[in-house]
Order: C-alpha cells, then structure tokens, then sequence
C-alpha cells in the first residue's frame, strides 16, 4: 500500500505469500539467469517448437523485442517468480504471434474483413475506464474482446464451438497467478479468463505496447515506445479483430484502452470511423491510485519497491498532465473533431446512470434500445462495491494535495471534472 512520506507517497508492499518467499529465496541461492533464459534465441526457439511455425511476419515487432529483453536483463532486476511469469508470458506472446500469421496464410479472407465504427473508452488509469466497460459491454449489440480471445485467439472463436471453450480456463489459471501472487492485486484491478480486456491484452504480441512498462523497469523500452508512432501496434490490433469477428461479425466493438491516450490521432488513423468515449474523474484522486496499483505491477516480479518510483509518485503527474493537455491541443485544433469524443464526468455519470446512459449514447449516435437499456441498468443495480475487496491507499496531507491540484486546474477547467479530495 502506498504512505505518505518526504516528498510525495511511495509504495510500501505488503507481506509476500509464504509459497512466493521461498521460491525466491531459492532463486538468489541458484543461477536464476540461466535456469529461466530470456535471451531471444532461447525464447524463439521455445516458441516455435511448441507451435510447429516459424514465421513471425514482418520485422517490424523485432527491434522493440530485442530493446525489451536487454532492459528485462540489465534494469527490471527481477525475482525467480518474476523470471517465470515473465518467460510464460513472452512464449504466449510469440505463440500467440505465431498463430495468427499462420490463421492468415491459411485463411486470406480473413484480411477482408472491415472493422466497422468502433467504440473505444479511453481515459486516465483509475477514471472509471474498467467499470464503463462493464456497463456498456451489458448491451447485447457490443462485443468486447475477453481474455482468452487476447491470449489465445486461433482460432477464432464460432457460435458452434462447444461451451465453455477450454482457453477461459487456461486463461484463468495464467491470470490468476498474479492474484496468487501478491492477493491484494485483487482489489484493485479484477482479471479473469472469460472478463473484457484493454487492447494492450492483445498487443503485446506487436511488441509495441505500454503494458510492459507498466509491469517492469525497462527504461530504454519505454522511451521506444514514446517514441513510436504506435502505426504497427494498431494494425496488429485491427489484425485481431478482423480474426475474432471473421466467425461472426458483431453489431460494435467496443474497446477499452487508456493507453490509447496519449496516441489517439494514430489510433483515428487506423480506424476512422471511431467514436472515443473518454473517461473523466478527479485526477489527483486518480494518480493517488496509480501509487499502489503500479507498485503492485512492478513487486509481482521484483523485490526492488524503487523500481517503480517514475510511474507511482503521486506528486509525478506531469505525463498524465500532458496527455490529457495534448487531447484539448488536437480537439481545439481540429485534430480530433469534437464530436468523435464523448466526455463522460465520472460523478455526473453516477448521480444519474439511466440519464447518462442518454447522453452517451446520444453523442456516440448510437439508438439506446429498450434492450440495451435495461440490460446495462440493470449490470448497474446488481454490481456490488468493492466487489473483489477494498483498494484502500493514501492521498496525501492538504499541502501535498493543493499541490498536486494546482498541476491539473486547467484541464480539470476546461473538461468541467469535479474535485473529489
């Protein structure tokens, strides 16, 4: 849990399982390094042989691979039970990778599919992006990716196939050793097989994805990926898509990504006919959060708490401060039209969610059937707080939030967000 200390608030872990202590503790007494490889040849080779395939695609997804498993290497200082999962995770990666060039050598219609007028919720991370996908996923006509379609995609899912697919329960066994893990993760960010997903879920496999810094300290990697122009992130994206619907084609997608923030005209690019429905909450409320949940990221595979101090200071808001100010510079120079984002305030949303619900819709230029309403009203009514626990974490004295308010009062201004501390 974070607390506050000189300078801002810092994250203090709680104590480990007793099962992940040991492991650990093995781990300095062995040659981690070399009985859990991450060097690519390692790793390639691993991936292939479980496959059969060899053909990864273009070159694209190589460099930024290579920049992350040096980083991985030389700066994440990671734990026994760190270099696991992390091994686990590349090879789905890759295998995933794998998979889907070989589904599209062997089915080429599938590069034919058109992904149709997607709704994605984008946001700050803890604005309220998860719970809006919920509500809005309710409706029967939306269609989210889950994660065992972002793990497991080939093939792609059919209306036939017997209930429930076993990848849910391969799915669920991979995400639940992060639970396993450190149990308060929990409570703060609920995952599970057959739950929605954000896109970075299904991009890690483009190797151009925020999801690895948000999980590791790998420094070089990060500053690649902002450097990116993220063009080949969102076509493995769109590539995804077009697999998973080529079985069914749904009314929408609707997607999920605060990631996407800070590279929404790429995004626009891809897909040109989306409609953004950007999340708003108190922001000092939400990087005060951050705090906890990206210390939580980082100590599931290091024992290193300082790792983390770039991602979840609460006085470090100037990235996030910059990303919502870059959204008002293309709005107001109509880089963005206005009218392909919705701004949902947070509070305003839940002081009156059947209102809301109008308004969203409304501004997507969506209809809101009767169906649709009942269904995400009534996913509303029955969806208990803190439903999976109570994320409790620390704000910071007065000073410190006056402070850190006086970072956003423009943006908080100009998007009318209420303050909540």
């Amino acid at each position: 849990m974070a607390k506050e200390v000189e300078g801002g608030l810092r994250y203090q872990p709680r104590p480990r399982p007793e099962w992940v202590r040991g492991a650990n503790a093995m781990g300095h007494a062995i040659d981690a390094k070399n009985v859990v490889p991450l060097d690519e040849r390692s790793l390639l080779d691993a991936a292939m042989a479980n496959t059969g395939l060899s053909d990864f695609g273009d070159d694209a997804w190589r460099e930024p691979f290579r920049i992350l498993l040096d980083d991985l290497e030389h700066h994440a200082n990671l734990h026994l039970v760190g270099r696991l999962m992390t091994r686990s995770d590349l090879l789905v990666h890759l295998e995933g990778r794998l998979r889907v060039i070989d589904w599209y050598k062997t089915h080429p219609e599938v590069a034919e599919e058109k992904v149709e007028a997607p709704v994605f919720v984008v946001g700050l991370p803890r604005s309220g992006t998860t719970i809006m996908e919920e509500i809005l996923g309710a409706d029967p006509k939306a269609r989210s990716v889950r994660m065992w379609e972002a793990k497991f995609p080939c093939p792609p899912p059919h209306p036939d196939d017997p209930k429930p697919d076993p990848r849910i329960a391969r799915a669920e066994a991979l995400v639940g050793l992060q639970d396993a893990i450190t149990p308060e993760w929990a409570s703060m960010h609920k995952v599970g097989g057959d739950l929605p997903v954000e896109c970075i879920e299904f991009t890690y496999s483009s190797f151009v994805s925020y999801a690895f810094s948000a999980s590791f300290h790998v420094p070089n990697y990060t500053r690649h990926v902002a450097a990116s122009d993220h063009r080949d992130a969102f076509a493995w994206h769109e590539k995804i898509l077009k697999l998973l619907q080529s079985t069914g084609r749904p009314h929408h997608w609707l997607l999920k990504g605060p990631t996407h923030l800070p590279v929404l005209p790429a995004l626009l690019e891809r897909y040109p006919d989306a409609r953004l429905v950007l999340m708003l909450r108190d922001p000092v409320k939400a990087t005060a959060s951050v705090v906890d949940v990206s210390g939580t990221l980082f100590y599931m595979r290091s024992d290193d708490t300082s790792l983390n101090k770039p991602h979840g200071q609460f006085i470090d808001g100037h990235p996030a401060v910059h990303a919502l100010q870059r959204v008002i510079d293309w709005i107001e120079s109509g880089t963005i039209a206005r009218d392909r984002i919705v701004a949902v305030p947070y509070l305003d949303f839940f002081a009156d969610p059947e209102r809301g619900l109008e308004k969203l819709y409304a501004g997507l230029g969506m209809p809101l059937d009767g169906e649709g309403r009942r269904a995400m009203l009534g996913y509303i009514a029955s969806k208990p707080k803190d439903k999976f626990g109570h994320h409790d974490y620390a704000v910071g004295d007065d000073a410190l939030i006056a402070s850190e308010r006086a970072k956003w009062r423009a943006i908080q201004d100009w998007f009318a967000v209420e303050s909540e501390l």
